[in-house]
C-alpha cells in the first residue's frame, strides 16, 4: 500500500525552499545590468533570497541570515571582517541590551502595575479604556525595542479590559467590544513604535543607515520629530476606530473598580519594581541627553543592565532564558552588515538610480509622497518590518536625496511609515500576533481595519509631520 501524501502545510516549506535556491541560483547566473559590478549582482542574488525566503515562510530570519552569511563570505563576495562586521556595531548592541532591561520590567511587575493604575483613571467608558491602552503602551515603549515583547504585557491588559466589559470571543453578540480593543492594542504599537527611537528594533538600525546619508539622527531629534505627528495620532485614533469598528458596548463603569481592587492586591512598590523605575527613568532621559554630551547610547543601556544585574533584578538565569536575543543579535548583526556591504558595492545606487530616472522630471513634494506611499503599500509582501527597512529604506531615501526631497524629513517618515504600517496585514508585524489570536477579529475585519487604520496614520503623518519636520529636521 503506497503511503498517504503528505499535507500541504508539510510540503510548503520545501516547496519554498527549493524556490528560494532556484531564484539565488537564477539571479547569481544571469548577467548582470549594464552598468552593475558581478560581485554587486551576485550580493544581490544572496541577499534577496534571504529577504524573500522570510517571505514566503521558507526559513525564518535566523536561519536564512546565517545562510546568507555562509554564502558570502565561502563564495568570496565578502571577507569574514565585511561579513561579520555587524557583530561590533553598537547600533546592534543597543537593540539587544534593551531586550534585557525590558525583560526586568515584566519580570518585576512594573508594566502590569502602571497598566491597572491607567485603567483606573481613565476606563469609564470603552473610549477611555482605548485611550488606557494607548496610554500605557507609550509609557513602557521605550524600554521595550520589541514590540512583540511589549505584545505580550498589553495583551494580557486588554483581554482583561474585554472580559470586565463583557466581551467574549465565541458570542457574535458582544465581540465588537473585544474586537475594538484588541485592534486598539496593534494601532496602540505600531504609534508608539514610531514615538520613541528605541521603541521599535528597526528604528535604530533605520537610524544609523540614514547616517550613512548624512542624516544624523539621536534619541533626542527622534523624539522631537515624532512628538507632534504622533501625539495628535493617538487623539485621533481611538476615537475614529470606535466609530469604525463601532463597538455595541460604549461604557464600561466596573473596569476603574476591577483596576484599583487588582492595583490593591498588588500592594505598595516592590524593591524591584523601584529599582526598576528609576533605572528606566535614568536611562531615558540619558538617552536624550546623549547627543549634547557625546553619550554613546548602547554604554547608556550597558550602565542600566549593570544596575539591574548588581541589584540582583535581572540574574544571569533570567538572561539565560531570553533565548530570543542571542538569535535576535545574529540575525541583525548580518543583515545588517550585509545590506550595508550591498551598499558598498554601489548595488543601492544602481537601483536607486534606475527609480530616479522613473520619477526624473517631477517636483520634490510629489516625488516624497509617491515615496512614502509607496513605502508602505510594499509592506503588503513582507512579514518583517527589519526585513523591509533592511530591503528599501536605503533605496528610497537615496531616491528622494537625489531628486531634491529634503534628507533629513524623509528619512523620518520612511522611519516612521515601518511603524505605521504594521498593521495593514494581519502578518505585517510579529506583534499582532497575540491579537489577531485572540478570537475577537475576524481575517476580513483585520485586513479592513488595517487598511483603513494604515491610510488614517499615514495621512495624518502626512498632514502634520511633513510640514513639522521642516521646521525641526532639515
Amino acid at each position: 500500500m503506497s503511503a498517504a501524501p503528505a499535507p500541504a502545510a508539510a510540503r510548503t516549506p520545501w516547496m519554498a525552499r527549493f524556490a528560494v535556491v532556484a531564484l539565488a541560483v537564477a539571479i547569481w547566473l544571469i548577467p548582470p545590468p549594464a552598468g552593475l559590478a558581478v560581485d554587486a549582482w551576485r550580493m544581490f542574488a544572496i541577499f534577496i533570497a534571504a529577504i524573500a525566503s522570510v517571505i514566503i515562510g521558507a526559513f525564518p530570519i535566523l536561519t536564512a541570515s546565517v545562510f546568507a552569511a555562509a554564502a558570502a563570505v565561502l563564495s568570496g563576495l565578502l571577507t569574514p571582517e565585511q561579513a561579520y562586521a555587524g557583530f561590533a556595531n553598537s547600533t546592534i548592541l543597543l537593540i539587544v541590551l534593551a531586550f534585557l532591561v525590558a525583560r526586568a520590567v515584566v519580570k518585576c511587575g512594573l508594566g502590569q502595575r502602571l497598566g491597572h493604575f491607567v485603567v483606573s483613571l481613565f476606563g469609564r467608558s470603552t473610549l477611555g479604556l482605548s485611550y488606557s491602552i494607548f496610554l500605557v503602551d507609550c509609557v513602557i515603549s521605550p524600554a521595550f525595542p520589541s514590540n512583540t515583547a511589549r505584545a505580550g504585557v498589553l495583551y494580557p491588559l486588554v483581554s482583561g479590559l474585554a472580559d470586565v466589559g463583557g466581551a467574549k470571543p465565541d458570542d457574535p453578540a458582544r465581540r465588537k467590544l473585544g474586537a475594538y480593543l484588541m485592534f486598539s492594542g496593534m494601532a496602540s504599537i505600531s504609534l508608539s513604535s514610531a514615538l520613541w527611537l528605541t521603541s521599535q528594533a528597526a528604528n535604530p538600525l533605520g537610524a544609523a543607515m540614514a547616517r550613512n546619508a548624512g542624516v544624523d539622527i539621536s534619541f533626542g531629534s527622534w523624539i522631537l520629530a515624532s512628538s507632534v505627528p504622533t501625539v495628535i495620532a493617538m487623539v485621533v485614533l481611538p476615537w475614529l476606530l470606535q466609530r469604525i469598528i463601532r463597538p455595541e458596548v460604549t461604557s464600561t463603569p466596573d473596569a476603574p473598580a476591577a483596576a484599583k481592587r487588582a492595583l490593591t492586591a498588588l500592594g505598595p512598590l516592590s524593591r524591584d519594581e523601584r529599582i526598576v523605575a528609576w533605572t528606566f527613568v535614568g536611562m531615558v532621559a540619558l538617552w536624550a541627553l546623549a547627543g549634547s554630551f557625546g553619550l554613546d547610547p548602547a554604554a547608556i543601556a550597558l550602565l542600566g543592565l549593570g544596575v539591574l544585574l548588581s541589584t540582583r533584578v535581572l540574574t544571569a538565569a533570567d538572561i539565560a532564558k531570553e533565548g530570543d536575543v542571542l538569535s535576535t543579535f545574529i540575525w541583525f548583526a548580518v543583515l545588517f552588515a550585509l545590506s550595508g556591504q550591498l551598499n558598498e558595492m554601489g548595488f543601492m545606487g544602481f537601483v536607486g538610480q534606475r527609480l530616479a530616472n522613473a520619477l526624473g522630471g517631477w517636483s520634490a513634494f510629489p516625488v516624497y509622497l509617491v515615496l512614502i506611499v509607496s513605502y508602505v503599500l510594499l509592506h503588503y509582501i513582507f512579514v518583517s518590518q527589519t526585513a523591509h527597512v533592511l530591503a528599501l529604506f536605503a533605496v528610497f531615501l537615496d531616491v528622494g536625496i537625489t531628486l531634491g526631497v529634503p534628507a533629513g524629513p524623509l528619512a523620518f517618515m520612511l522611519l516612521f511609515s515601518h511603524n505605521l504600517f504594521s498593521v495593514i496585514t494581519p502578518q505585517a508585524a510579529s506583534a499582532n500576533l497575540l491579537f489577531t489570536g485572540s478570537g475577537y477579529l475576524t481575517q476580513g475585519e483585520l485586513y479592513r481595519y488595517g487598511g483603513i487604520c494604515t491610510a488614517i496614520t499615514v495621512t495624518i503623518y502626512l498632514l502634520v509631520a511633513t510640514p513639522w519636520l521642516m521646521l525641526v529636521a532639515r
